[in-house]
Order: C-alpha cells, then structure tokens, then sequence
C-alpha cells in the first residue's frame, strides 16, 4: 500500500468528514460538514456517493441534526424527535435511489423512537444519535471485511479481474465491496491484476477506481468500456466483478449502467459532455439511464457478508437473509 487509506465518511473534531469526490484524481480534497443541509448538498452534488458510504453521510447528518437542536429548558423529547424526523425527510429526498440512505436514517429514528418511551433527556438523545452514527459506520466497516474474505476464496492466484464502477473504500466508509474482494486477494499475496472499466458517462473507474488501487499499489490497467468484449474474447479475464444497488428476490442485479453488457459478453450510452467539455454536436439528444439490470443467468454467485450464494438465487438469498437477521438480532 503506497499511503495510508483514509475513510471517506469519518466524524472528527464534532464534525462530518467526506472525501469530495467530484475532485478526484486530479486532487485530494476533505469537505467538512456541518449541519443537515450541509451533509445533504454533499449527497445531491455527489461529493459523496456509494449506497453503503451515503447511507452512513445520512446517519452522521442526523446527528448534526441533533447536535444543532435549539434546545431549551422547557424543549421535550417529542420536540427532539420531530427536529429529527424532518431533518430525515431533508436527507432522504437527498439520493432517492440510494436504499442505504433510508434505511440507515430509518434505523437512526427507529432506535431513537425507543429511547424516547424510556427516560433519556434530550441531551441523552442527542448524544445516543451521534452513538446510532457511528454503530452503523463500523457496522458497515465489518461488514466489508467478512464480505472481502468471502470473495478472496472465489479468486485464483494470478486472476485477471474485469471490474465496473467503483466499490472499494470511497464507496464505502472503508474497505469497499468488490474492490475489497481485490484489496483482500491483494493482501494475501495472490497477484491479480484489475481491468478497469472507465465507466461512463461519470467515469467512476478512471476517476475514482484506477485512483483508489494505484494508491493501495494493485497491478491495474484502465481500459475503455468497450474494450471489455476483447479482453474477454482473448482469454485475459478469469473473473468479472462487479457491485450491487440492489438485489432482487430471485438474483436480478441492479447495478450501474453498462454492468449488464459485462455480464452478457461474459457469456451505448450517450452524454454530450465529460467534466464541462462538450463532446456531441450543440442541441444533440441524449439518452443517459444511471442503471441497469442483470438477470441472475449470468451470475456464477453473489457474495454477501454472509457467504456466498449460488443458483438457485431464490432459496440462496433467503437463507443469508434470514442469517444475517439472526446475527443482528444477536449482538
């Protein structure tokens, strides 16, 4: 590894930190927040993205929230907790898309609703917010892990690995998900080399992705999205890799636009500028979906922090659904 990683939601000094990842690679810039609207602008303008790393943004705000509740001597815990539920809908409305964000806001009121019945002050429950907060970042942070070493037994020393998008520590609060899979098969010494997609139209693997593992110092290429289909007719792609937004109950894979291609050449999009340059013709129509979806025939297996499943999707997802449940019911 050639410098240090940092996270990229971390809260430090009574503040939030986000790596601003519209800066990226040109320059390493830390953006700090400081109140809800402050955590919702970086979510909209996509300083911070990632459904796990904006899931975690959207807990810390809440927090801010809570922080910057005018409270007085006669304020009542109901009062709290209705300051709370509007700065939720604020932070909600942020990334609609991002299934991380409501669930992790869900979870933040969830829990503060229960210690609301109970006795806690409200300074109580400003400082339990904060306590939810970072629960839920170190939750994702181990979730990661057990996720990677899951996925580095699925992976032959010397593999060529085709990933697309981004996954690893930026789109996470550390560690990531795919990439962690090749950060972890990195870390045992088993020299894969990465393909990385440059993901248009927002270029998140030349962006984000080539930046992340040249600075961990993963043997990596960059190649253009349609140079995936050679690689694969050549030989030099043993396994493809790839995130999740969403997963469906039967293996359907919703991912970022251009995941599907990949799965079906394992077996077009269009935008009229790139960072502000033009590149069509003045008034060119665009057509520019943000996702698409991959039918679980293509998938060899789905790795979760619970193991890994394989067809049938339908009966192997339910049984790490029900396991994960468990696990948190337990601790």
């Amino acid at each position: 590894m050639t410098n240090e990683r940092m996270r990229s939601v971390l809260w430090t000094n009574g503040g939030l930190q986000l790596i601003d990842q519209r800066k990226l690679p040109m320059e390493l810039v830390l953006m700090r927040c400081n109140t809800v609207d402050d955590v919702t602008h970086a979510i909209t303008d996509m300083a911070v993205r990632g459904a796990p790393a904006i899931g975690a943004a959207g807990a810390f705000g809440l927090a801010l929230g809570a922080k910057n509740f005018q409270a007085t001597e006669s304020s009542t815990r109901e009062e709290f907790l209705k300051a709370l539920e509007q700065a939720k809908a604020t932070i909600d409305a942020a990334r609609p898309t991002a299934v991380n964000l409501t669930w992790a806001t869900d979870r933040v009121v969830k829990e503060l609703r229960v210690k609301v019945q109970g006795q806690a002050s409200v300074a109580d429950l400003v400082t339990y917010t904060l306590t939810i907060a970072q629960a839920l970042a170190e939750e994702d942070v181990a979730i990661n892990k057990r996720l990677s070493q899951f996925g580095a037994e699925l992976v032959s020393a010397g593999s060529n690995i085709l990933h697309h998008c981004n996954t690893g520590a930026l789109a996470t609060v550390d560690v990531g998900t795919a990439i962690g899979v090749i950060y972890e098969c990195h870390a045992q010494g088993k020299n894969v080399h990465v393909w990385v997609d440059e993901t248009r139209p927002r270029l998140q693997g030349a962006r984000l992705s080539a930046w992340e593992l040249m600075r961990e110092g993963v043997p990596m290429h960059l190649i253009a999205d349609n140079a995936a289909g050679y690689l694969m007719l050549a030989g030099k792609v043993d396994v493809v890799l790839f995130g999740a937004d969403r997963v469906a109950a039967n293996g359907d894979v919703v991912n970022k636009i251009g995941t599907y291609k990949r799965g079906c050449d394992r077996q077009g999009e269009q935008r009229a500028s790139v960072r502000g340059v033009r590149i069509a013709p003045e008034g060119c129509p665009v057509f520019n979906p943000a996702f698409d979806i991959t039918p679980n025939r293509y998938l060899t297996g789905i790795i979760t922090e619970e193991g890994v499943c394989y067809p049938p999707f339908k009966q192997s997802l339910a049984k790490v659904v029900a396991a994960a449940e468990k696990r948190r019911a337990e601790m």
